[in-house]
């Protein structure tokens, strides 16, 4: 289903009775494309974190320079021509919207997405993963080799089936919280749950969010007004909260801002805001958390084909044209982004905090 390089990375393995040049490239191949499957990831879990640049072979200044890859076109993909570009058929869902009821349906990684054990034994959380890029995150968590629990609306209860599917069909520990992250009595109760149905809590991903799209100010209602802040920031806080008390020193906080915080759109006021807190909700919790041992870092998404976008995140205008004007042409993938979230959590990443990470298709900060 999806044109992700990373499809066809789980290629047949040479044997030593057999080493053929076709499964030579297929076993380098592998290696080599599920940077691709593991994107960012795949980066951090080499030598370029957490390494001794001047200890021979750490990948530092003193160490041999690796065999180069065979030289063939099947390593690489062009990433303008991997999904779908605009412009995209009407659609409109009532909130929250469901991924499956998508046009073009999202691509999470399901098909795509192989682990290599970058998160074996984690215990992970993530608000808002139903669907989208919370989703991707469970997917690609789950296959590097975390238990994952996920948070969303009783609304996206189909959605949420597929996950847990998903994640158990990984091997690992699948744990469903319906609920909504705007009351506190619900935020601690879920990460209770979470942590004490997976025997830890280790990662926590904050990524459930609110979008609404208004063409001015004055058409924001105070309720609007109230039900974005409680989703993306208030639900933040008290799941932040309750979820630090189980973390031990080496687990990790990962944020989910925007483009938005740098580059605000001018029909998306309100959550424009709470994207710009978010980011600096991360940096400075992230000097706090050291202390304790724990990193705190942040991704910020440009434009993604999310059930946002149909749920009344855009207009009919915008979702029409979503992604044409980024450099690449076209809209993210959730898939595509959950690699940042892998290197985040995983323990490799040992000097990152208080950081943003951007995926915005070439256009904007960070």
């Amino acid at each position: 289903m999806s044109n992700d390089p990373s499809t066809s990375a789980s290629g047949r393995e040479s044997s030593p009775e057999n080493d053929t040049r076709a499964d030579h490239v297929s076993k380098t191949r592998r290696k080599v494309v599920q940077s691709a499957a593991a994107g960012l990831a795949a980066v951090f879990a080499g030598n370029a974190l957490g390494a001794d640049p001047g200890t021979p072979g750490s990948g530092g200044a003193n160490a041999p320079a690796a065999p180069a890859a065979p030289e063939t076109s099947a390593l690489l993909s062009d990433p303008r021509d991997l999904y779908p570009h605009p412009p995209f058929q009407d659609q409109e869902q009532p909130w929250p919207g469901l991924a499956s009821r998508m046009t073009p349906r999202p691509d999470h990684g399901e098909s795509s997405y192989r682990g290599s054990g970058l998160l074996a034994g984690r215990k992970a959380l993530i608000t808002g993963g139903d669907s989208g890029i919370g989703r991707a995150a469970a997917i690609a968590f789950a296959r590097e080799g975390a238990d994952v629990s996920i948070i969303y609306l009783p609304a996206e209860e189909p959605d949420a089936r597929e996950v847990v599917a998903l994640i158990r069909g990984a091997g690992r520990n699948a744990i469903a919280i319906p609920g909504d992250i705007r009351g506190e009595a619900f935020c601690k109760q879920a990460v209770d749950r979470a942590a004490n149905g997976m025997g830890g809590l280790d990662i926590l991903v904050n990524n459930a969010g609110r979008q609404h799209s208004h063409d001015s100010i004055l058409d924001i209602s105070t309720e609007d007004f109230d039900w974005t802040l409680r989703t993306n920031l208030y639900g933040m806080f008290w799941i932040t909260k309750a979820a630090i008390p189980h973390m031990l020193p080496g687990a990790a906080i990962v944020n989910t801002t925007s483009v938005n915080a740098y580059d605000p759109s001018v029909n998306l006021l309100d959550y424009a805001m709470t994207k710009a807190a978010i980011a600096n909700f991360t940096k400075s919790l992230a000097k706090q958390m050291i202390s304790r041992g724990i990193r705190v870092n942040a991704v910020a998404p440009g434009p993604f084909w999310t059930p946002l976008q149909v749920s009344g995140g855009q207009t009919m205008k915008n979702l029409e044209k979503f992604g044409a004007d980024t450099p690449m042409g076209r809209p993210g993938r959730p898939a595509e982004i959950a690699p940042i979230y892998v290197a985040l959590a995983m323990s490799r990443a040992s000097y990152v905090t208080g950081q943003v990470y951007g995926a915005t298709g070439g256009e904007g900060p960070p």
